[in-house]
């Protein structure tokens, strides 16, 4: 039989499927897919790239034509899933699976195939992208620093004026009135989107700025993955306007006509057309805990990039080679699992800065 080696990018004409495209077909020259539900789209964004990249048909919504897996070695997902059925489908023919999503209920139902993923000698891996992604590779990172980690707070910081797929902003618009578990001594504790503000250090040339809870998958898989007994995950905009006025409409409740379609499709565009801060991202990662003697020890991580969404591409195109090039035993992992920070600073080179400090304190 054959051996597999195509790549298929679900949402490949996408705003971050087309990047990931792109930086693949430099290194597997014709073996990648550009997949969706349009053809036409997918044509088009092949002619772009005078045929190098190669258009296909595919709506993840329906059952999958048989045979369509059969010389796919990779099958990377840019795209919103409702259920597991074309997960599950990767996973029955082998194939390995790479997954950009940022809702942590899905990437809890796919974790639950492990089993099934590793009797078909598939791999899969999630948390992938900048946050979750970066965001865990961070938080490793800080655990490592520390002996015996107590408490880890991630900060994101993302710029309004950066180039945002649309589905990402109905994600982020979505997510303002949402309730969600953390990890709180051990302890699994229901909070609110866009409360429990915290003021984080995000570098010398951006200053001190107040970020609020907001559900990123990242703190719930690594309250699984990681030994800390606290870890949460705050976010703001580079705009400090407009995330105080987020924080206002959550505290007025006014976030709840969200709720409503128009009001909801209105703040998606108007988000859209909103450009006036700067691609700026920042990520504050702090690790509280204590070293083998028990005296206090605390890990401060600073990242700073721009155009989170070049990056994002970036990490999973690194990810994705990491996979098609290795032998990982079958099942399902997430980014800190597979890799850590310093692979991902390599492939990506100076487009990220990152500065670390690890203070140990005298115990009272």
């Amino acid at each position: 039989m054959q051996e597999k080696e195509d790549i298929v990018v679900g949402g490949g004409y996408g705003h971050v499927g087309r990047t990931i495209c792109e930086i693949l077909e430099k290194k597997y020259p014709g073996k990648v897919f550009a997949a969706g539900r349009s053809l036409e789209k997918a044509e088009r964004f092949s002619q772009s790239t005078h045929g190098r990249i190669k258009p296909l048909e595919l709506d993840i919504n329906k059952p999958i034509p048989p045979h369509l897996l059969d010389q796919v070695k990779l099958i990377i997902m840019c795209l919103d899933q409702t259920n597991t059925d074309f997960v599950k489908a990767c996973f029955r023919s082998g194939t390995y699976y790479v997954d950009v999503s940022a809702s942590g209920p899905f990437l809890s139902q796919i974790e639950a195939l492990y089993a099934e993923a590793a009797r078909h000698g598939s791999s899969a891996v999630l948390s992938v992208g900048l946050a979750p992604g970066i965001t865990n590779l961070m938080a490793l990172e800080a655990e490592r620093l520390i002996e015996q980690t107590e408490d880890i707070e991630i900060a994101i910081m993302l710029g309004l004026g950066d180039s945002h797929g649309k589905a990402a902003i109905e994600w982020t618009v979505n997510s303002l009135g949402e309730k969600f578990e953390v990890k709180q001594k051990n302890r699994q504790v229901e909070v609110e989107s866009f409360t429990d503000r915290k003021s984080y250090h995000f570098g010398d040339d951006l200053g001190n700025r107040h970020a609020y809870r907001f559900p990123f998958s990242d703190q719930q898989t690594l309250a699984r993955t990681l030994k800390a007994s606290s870890i949460s995950t705050r976010f703001c905009l580079d705009s400090v306007f407009v995330t105080k006025m987020l924080a206002i409409a959550k505290k007025t409740g006014a976030v709840r006509l969200l709720k409503t379609s128009w009001v909801n499709s209105w703040m998606v565009s108007a988000m859209e057309r909103l450009h006036i801060g700067s691609d700026q991202f920042a990520i504050k990662v702090e690790a509280r805990g204590r070293n083998r003697e028990g005296k206090p020890m605390h890990a401060d991580l600073i990242l700073q990039g721009k155009n989170q969404s070049i990056i994002t591409a970036k990490v999973t195109a690194a990810v994705s080679k990491l996979l098609y090039d290795s032998s990982f035993p079958g099942g399902v992992y997430h980014i800190e699992q597979i890799t850590d920070l310093a692979y991902i600073q390599k492939e990506l080179g100076s487009t990220l800065s990152l500065k670390i400090q690890v203070k140990e304190h005298n115990a009272d």
